[in-house]
């Protein structure tokens, strides 16, 4: 540890770089943690909900950004899914 600060004493045009790696590790990291868990469509363990796409709430967007996005549900579809149940 003692030899990196003493390389970035003899190499200072290499502070921003360190900097902007760590920012963008940083970042990187909170995007990572923040789609796990706050996403429904992000799946840790499989084991206990084998179908995790059955939970998923289509009425409430999933993506980062949304405009103008309305969903009504298909009759058939649901139909089907209340027979299969």
């Amino acid at each position: 540890m003692v030899g990196f600060f003493q390389m970035l004493r003899k190499k200072k045009e290499l502070i921003p770089l360190i900097g902007f790696m760590a920012f963008a590790a940083a970042g990187a990291t909170s995007a990572a943690f923040y789609f796990l868990f706050t996403k429904t469509d992000v799946i840790m363990n499989k084991t206990n909900n084998p179908e995790p796409w059955e939970r998923v709430d289509p009425s409430k967007p999933q993506k980062l950004i949304t405009i103008n996005q309305r969903w009504r549900p298909v009759e058939t579809l649901e139909l089907v899914k209340s027979l299969q149940k």
